[in-house]
């Protein structure tokens, strides 16, 4: 499964979920604690509807073998603990457990969005981090990064996929990360100060994303989201970003190599930007604030990007 075909999976109608407000109030530690603790109760329910789902003998046979499954609960043990902990600290302020849909039906695909799951979690936590006053809740906060970054590590390592392909991870803003989490959110709502942007649906490609050659399809984008000016695709990856100017091709938008690109529209994924990329779309291509909740269209969505050539050999998957 495609990383932007695993966030998609649930539907795009789920991000509907999620509060929308307009202009983000004050960003206090107890709010940050609110918003991890909202992140762990979807990855704690998560691992445990997937051990509830599939047993021991499903993973084997589908390729993950042992220890693997003994691994598997460790994992999840480590997010139900990260509840407690940040239920504990935030007493009667601590939001519920919502209800969730996943959407996977395989345990391929429950171990592909384990893999996302995990590393939103690590852009989340380093993207909070710099917001973060009470010292100890940082220091608690990066602890449970640094077992995020190897629950990442691992399960990357385990679907053949680089354990560690950038020198530095990538941070998140608050509302890229609820953007992704609320596409899987179905009911309830933890009262958090952040919007969920519009769903940004990356088209199906049979092949592996490769920096710095492959073309990437906004499906459907240039008919939800028109604009009068130019619209950019803005990528992160570490601690950069990259803005690519997207043409419309029909109803979608789309950058890289084609035979409908000229220019600027036509620069691939950007070189050096592998590993799990995010991408949105926005109005602007200013480096101060292009990526900002001002000028963001729809996103983001997640790219799993290999280096140039470096690609298996197979296709990824067969489209419908």
């Amino acid at each position: 499964m495609r990383y932007s075909t695993a966030l998609t999976v649930a539907a795009a109608g789920l991000a509907s979920a999620a509060p929308s407000i307009s202009k983000r109030q004050a960003i206090t530690d107890t709010v940050i604690l609110q918003y991890a603790l909202t992140l762990e109760h979807l990855e704690d329910k998560f691992y445990r509807e997937g051990l509830a789902n599939y047993s021991q003998a499903a993973f084997v046979a589908a390729g993950f073998a042992d220890p693997f499954y003994a691994n598997l609960k460790e994992i999840s043990f480590d997010e139900t603990t990260h509840v407690s902990a940040l239920t504990a600290a935030l007493g009667s302020a601590a939001p519920p457990e919502l209800t969730y849909a996943f959407g996977v039906t395989t345990p391929k695909d429950f171990i592909t969005l384990a893999s996302v799951l995990e590393g939103v979690g690590v852009s989340a936590y380093l993207g909070a981090a710099p917001f973060i006053a009470d010292k100890e809740y940082l220091t608690v906060a990066g602890s449970i990064l640094t077992v995020e970054a190897r629950h990442s590590a691992y399960l990357r390592a385990l679907l053949g996929e680089r354990p560690y392909p950038e020198p530095f991870d990538t941070p998140l803003d608050f509302n890229d990360v609820y953007s992704l989490a609320g596409q899987f959110i179905t009911a309830g709502n933890p009262g958090l100060p952040f919007k969920a942007f519009p769903v940004l649906t990356v088209a199906c490609s049979q092949y592996y994303y490769e920096e710095g050659r492959s073309s990437v399809t906004f499906a459907k984008a240039a008919k939800l989201y028109p604009s009068s000016g130019q619209v950019y695709a803005v990528f992160w990856s570490g601690l950069t970003k990259t803005f690519i100017p997207v043409r419309t091709t029909g109803d979608d938008y789309k950058i890289g190599p084609g035979s409908d690109s000229s220019g600027a529209n036509a620069a691939p994924i950007p070189a050096g930007y592998t590993g799990q990329v995010y991408v949105a779309l926005t109005k602007s291509n200013d480096p101060a604030t292009g990526a900002t909740d001002d000028n963001i269209i729809a996103g983001p969505a997640i790219l799993e990007v290999w280096p140039k050539g470096g690609a298996p050999p197979n296709p990824a998957k067969t489209c419908p």
